[in-house]
């Protein structure tokens, strides 16, 4: 047996994603190259285990250790991996799954392993949010709030974080925010959400700052400001479609830091996990900080037009299922009034 085979270790999350973890091992098993490494299998076990298992792997100097779950696992385990010699892998299980989305990491469990197995390790940025690191977005506004109450919803799933938005959509109100970027003056906005992002996405190809790339060393900044309902397809296509900045209710910019200063404390957001911050939040970015296994053949930044077209597809399908319902409800709520009150004026 080759004694200079490398160590790696996955990190499985038991309750990501809907995909059987048994299966995924079994597949792990079968399919890594034995020849080149010696894994080990960990599970997690509760909330933030992860970042401890990837900080003691590091500490012992595995070469990687792969994260098998969501971008909430890929966030805790590349936290204790910024800055060591351990590499970042991912085999994506997840709701959203951005960072994989934006590395072209195969999103099938089987091809994400071939990536594993070619062994390619590329060094990207990441950010942080009042020290707090993220990978892909971090932001305030809108889509906190409503990553605030997907985190409370009891079940997780691409269904259950729309049923969310458009609930909350109804009744949310702007903020309005004051902004330093890279120390300058400042600038108020007021802005229905703030995201900044490292990488280009939240996760399901939602592209809220679209022309983010991992290593130029720059945080894209995209600003929703306040909009009408007849803005929202148009909204939803762009976002799908990677073209939201070039709607006239975005405004976009590029900086290595920015200040954001609101009213009052509440919640932001970190890869797609709400956080409770105070009035003053700092978002910077930290160049070339983490290594990561990627594709060896990854298109540079193509569009799969016909995968956004039919999840952005997808998403309208399932939004207006949710509208005709809501509008359902409330049209039996109003006929079961006015049977209520014709009783009560007719006495039958």
């Amino acid at each position: 047996m080759n004694e200079e085979r490398a160590k790696i270790a996955f990190v499985i999350n038991p309750i990501s994603g809907t995909q059987s973890k048994e299966q995924i091992l079994k597949w792990v098993n079968e399919r890594l190259d034995k020849s080149i490494y010696e894994p080990v299998v960990i599970y997690t076990q509760y909330a933030g285990h992860a970042v401890e298992i990837a900080r003691q792997q590091a500490a012992e100097g595995v070469f990687a250790v792969v994260a098998v779950g969501g971008d909430g696992t890929v966030n805790e385990i590349a936290r204790s991996l910024v800055h060591t010699r351990t590499a970042l892998g991912i085999i994506p299980c997840g709701s959203g799954n951005g960072l994989a989305r934006h590395l072209q990491i195969p999103l099938e469990v089987k091809r994400a392993i071939d990536i594993i197995n070619e062994g390619r390790v590329d060094v990207i940025d990441y950010g942080k949010i009042n020290n707090v690191p993220f990978f892909c977005t971090c932001g305030v506004g809108f889509d906190a709030f409503v990553s605030l109450k997907f985190s409370q919803a009891g079940k997780r799933g691409p269904l259950t974080y729309l049923e969310q938005t458009l609930r909350e959509s109804l009744k949310y109100r702007p903020e309005v925010y004051e902004l330093i970027m890279d120390g300058n003056v400042s600038t108020r906005y007021k802005a229905f959400l703030i995201a900044c992002g490292n990488a280009s996405q939240y996760g399901n190809n939602a592209y809220i700052t679209p022309k983010a790339a991992l290593n130029d060393g720059l945080l894209d900044v995209t600003i929703l400001e306040p909009f009408t309902v007849l803005d929202v397809p148009a909204l939803a296509f762009q976002l799908f479609n990677k073209t939201i900045d070039q709607n006239s209710r975005i405004k976009t910019f590029r900086c290595r830091t920015l200040s954001i200063h609101r009213s009052k404390p509440g919640v932001a957001h970190f890869d797609g996990d709400p956080i409770m911050m105070d009035e003053n939040i700092d978002v910077k970015i930290v160049q070339r900080g983490l290594q990561v296994i990627v594709p060896k053949d990854a298109e540079k930044d193509t569009a799969n037009v016909l995968q956004r077209a039919q999840d952005y597809i997808n998403g309208l399908k399932q939004l207006n299922e949710n509208i005709v319902e809501d509008f359902s409800h409330k049209n039996r709520e109003i006929l079961d009034k006015g049977r209520e009150r014709f009783k009560r004026l007719t006495g039958k």
